[in-house]
């Protein structure tokens, strides 16, 4: 099946109308989950099922959705809903279909495979963890630890008005490495405290220079209570040097990777590791 989308800004009326997918759960009667659907026509939430799952849809023109605040907004406040009741299996941005017949036959290609991931997240959600360092802090506790770059500064500082070039970019590869050493020191000791309340982790990309940890946690639901309360404590321990940004709890965006393709009718989820 090949879908020709059109851009979102032109959106005529006459445009052929399609389902978006957010997310697949596990229920057998009908469902809906009031008009939130993505576009902001108001398009009724519902299920659409095969045996005992359903696809969560709303109608939708044919277009391809910008990921925009707005777009993004809408996908995910619509996985939030349903997971207030449900496990979630959450679709990738802009899953598009031509028809609810498309969906069911898709649902009935990969049903064994979405079960096995099912069977994965039963109970289980997601939590992110960022964590952002005071350098200019960081690199005083180091200079003032560190004997070998506190004699070079020293150094510098007394030969002020000579030549200080080379001792200047050596101070530099010291302090550089030694950041990189605290880094991950602090790293080690998040995922130390965190790991024995978590059932996985994931690493994202550091954002900027401040960031040295951008990390997802998938979290029993009957955990989320002691992991808060971990956080808390952690994030107390290092109050000065370190600064916790905590969301959550979310669908396993970061451990549910669904590729679904009516051609090929294949599944793929990530692998959940420690």
């Amino acid at each position: 099946m090949s879908t020709t989308l059109e851009p979102e800004q032109t959106t005529p009326a006459t445009l052929a109308e399609g389902k978006y997918v957010y997310c697949i759960i596990q229920v057998k009667e009908p469902r809906s989950f009031g008009p939130m659907g993505i576009g902001g026509r108001g398009d009724e939430v519902y299920t659409v099922h095969y045996g005992d799952i359903a696809s969560v849809v709303s109608n939708t023109p044919l277009v391809v959705y910008d990921p925009t605040r707005e777009n993004v907004f809408a996908h995910e406040q619509v996985n939030e809903t349903v997971m207030s009741e449900f496990t979630v299996l959450p679709m990738a941005f802009g899953a598009l279909f031509r028809t609810e017949q498309d969906i069911i036959e898709l649902m009935r290609g990969t049903y064994d495979a979405l079960q096995d991931v099912f069977a994965k997240m039963e109970g289980k959600v997601e939590f992110g963890l960022k964590v952002n360092w005071d350098r200019d802090r960081v690199i005083a506790g180091i200079e003032d630890e560190n004997e070998e770059i506190r004699n070079l500064k020293d150094q510098i500082t007394l030969r002020a008005g000579g030549s200080t070039y080379f001792a200047r970019m050596q101070l530099g590869r010291l302090v550089e490495g030694a950041l990189i050493e605290q880094a991950d020191a602090y790293v080690r000791e998040v995922y130390s405290a965190l790991r024995d309340v978590a059932v996985a982790s994931r690493a994202n990309k550091a954002i900027g220079d401040k960031m040295i940890l951008n990390v997802a946690f998938l979290v029993e639901r009957a955990r989320e209570t002691e992991f808060d309360q971990m956080v808390k404590e952690i994030a107390a321990r290092y109050d000065g040097n370190l600064s916790f940004k905590y969301s959550g709890p979310w669908p396993p965006y970061n451990f549910v990777h669904i590729r679904l393709k009516l051609e090929r009718g294949s599944v793929e989820s990530e692998s959940i590791l420690r």
